[in-house]
């Protein structure tokens, strides 16, 4: 049965025309449609992954996200635009309801351009905060390009960015030279939230911050900048609780052709390098139009695990208390253009909850190698049921960063033990005593009702007096 049902997922995800697990089409939003030329590599990779790209201005009457209730694209990128706004076609709710249909959009900035009022408030929406102007850059007098930016210091070079947390997956610069550079080209910064579902990609250098060029001729108090050093975050992405995606990026110039392999030498260097940008924007738009970190669940079986009982009997609505029991999942990692096990990232392990109003077993769950293939890896836990009857639930709820949600819930009853399951009633001779008394009293009450029943009480001879 798993393995008819593992064949039939695989196949269908065979059948899917794109890399990305969530569809190919995709519409990217210009002021003009000419612009298109400048990036011609970032969407030329696009195109050869197999995304169907549709260009469209912000005015444009064809452009429309829904059709008859249903999604018109699976994706959205949106380019600088000066516009003040994208037009009745492109609101905040339009674009909430687009990421609540599962679609993924990523947004991209510039300095000296202001974002459209629709897109502000769409950030709102996901607590991301702009500076006041939304012109400002960010600029760092000391992690700058020498070759383009010897004046202005606004074209930061920064280390390709590995991962805050050891329990967090390396999507973006897995396999990457440790002195490889990412360019950050006139970019512009935000400032995120407290929200769990905000996870900064890239942080500016604790030397920088953003500056406004409108105040070139002022200094500002500190307690007036908009943000410094890792308080900015120069990508961002933000994962919605329906595993949507949303990504921000500050520089759109940083996915231009320009700055594809561009030649770099960081301030202080005496060699030139090459930038990241191209293999670092081909994995940003990977974990935002879900071809990388999208995990799925195959099959979940749980079963008693004692001697003597039928094994092939999986997912049974009831078991009894203290019964023992062996609880597996089955998970699969999508990367790039087909299905692989599911790896734990160091660090880091999977839960399984066993609860009712609150958990009466959080065990992790290890790797079964009996019933994991290539396509996908088993997660089993084996544990004695707790000796209180009632309603539980078999939880795995699995979220992190940069990944897709895993919330599994099965619900099953424990009963309390039968009168005839009880070890002392066949086992402890000690019983044979209070056995025997229960037997005594029935047996005693019986005879009394049966004598009772049948018993005629003695009869009184009446006399009459005859009177005269």
């Amino acid at each position: 049965m798993r393995s008819l049902l593992s064949f039939c997922l695989l196949l269908a995800a065979t059948l899917v025309s794109a890399l990305s697990s969530t569809g190919n089409r995709l519409v990217a939003v210009f002021d003009d449609i000419a612009e298109k030329a400048g990036y011609s590599k970032f969407l030329g990779d696009l195109e050869s992954r197999g995304f169907q790209i549709t260009y469209e201005t912000p005015k444009s009457e064809s452009l429309s996200l829904f059709r008859l209730g249903e999604r018109t694209y699976d994706h959205v990128i949106f380019f600088p635009s000066k516009a003040k706004g994208l037009g009745p076609n492109l609101t905040p709710n339009i674009l909430l309801q687009f990421l609540n249909a599962k679609g993924n959009i990523l947004l991209t900035l510039a300095s000296g351009t202001a974002a459209p009022s629709s897109l502000v408030s769409l950030l709102t929406e996901l607590d991301i905060a702009l500076p006041t102007e939304r012109t400002g850059s960010v600029v760092d007098h000391f992690n700058y390009d020498v070759i383009s930016s010897a004046d202005s210091h606004d074209v930061l070079l920064l280390p390709v960015p590995r991962p805050t947390r050891p329990d967090v997956s390396d999507l973006f610069a897995s396999g990457a030279p440790s002195d490889t550079l990412l360019a950050f080209p006139h970019g512009v910064g935000a400032s995120l939230g407290s929200g769990p579902l905000l996870t900064p990609i890239v942080r500016a250098p604790r030397t920088a911050y953003s500056y406004n060029p409108k105040e070139q001729t002022e200094v500002l108090p500190a307690d007036e900048l908009f943000g410094a050093g890792s308080q900015l975050a120069l990508v961002a992405g933000v994962q919605a609780r329906n595993s949507a995606r949303f990504a921000l990026v500050g520089s759109a110039e940083m996915l231009s052709d320009a700055w594809f392999d561009a030649t770099v030498k960081k301030v202080g260097d005496k060699a030139e390098g090459k930038t990241y940008n191209r293999e670092f924007a081909k994995r940003v738009t990977g974990w935002t139009f879900q071809e990388i970190g999208v995990l799925r669940v195959n099959w979940v079986e749980h079963r008693l695990n004692e001697a003597g009982v039928a094994l092939n009997e999986t997912n049974p609505k009831m078991y009894r208390i203290k019964n023992d029991v062996t609880y597996t999942i089955s998970l699969s990692e999508y990367k790039w253009d087909k299905w692989t096990g599911f790896t734990i990232p160091p660090n880091d392990d999977l839960q399984l909850e066993f609860s009712m109003l609150s958990p009466f077993h959080r065990l992790p769950l290890t790797v079964d190698p009996s019933h994991s293939t290539p396509e996908a890896t088993a997660y089993t836990a084996s544990f004695k049921l707790p000796d209180q009857h009632g309603i539980y639930n078999f939880k795995v709820n699995y979220k992190r960063p940069f990944l897709t949600n895993i919330d599994e819930k099965h619900t099953v009853s424990v009963r309390h033990m039968a009168h005839d399951e009880w070890p002392r009633s066949y086992v402890i001779s000690g019983a044979y005593p209070w056995i025997a008394g229960i037997g005594a009293t029935i047996t005693a009450w019986l005879a009394f009702v049966v004598v009772w029943m049948f018993s005629k009480p003695t009869g009184k001879k009446v006399v009459l007096k005859k009177t005269e």
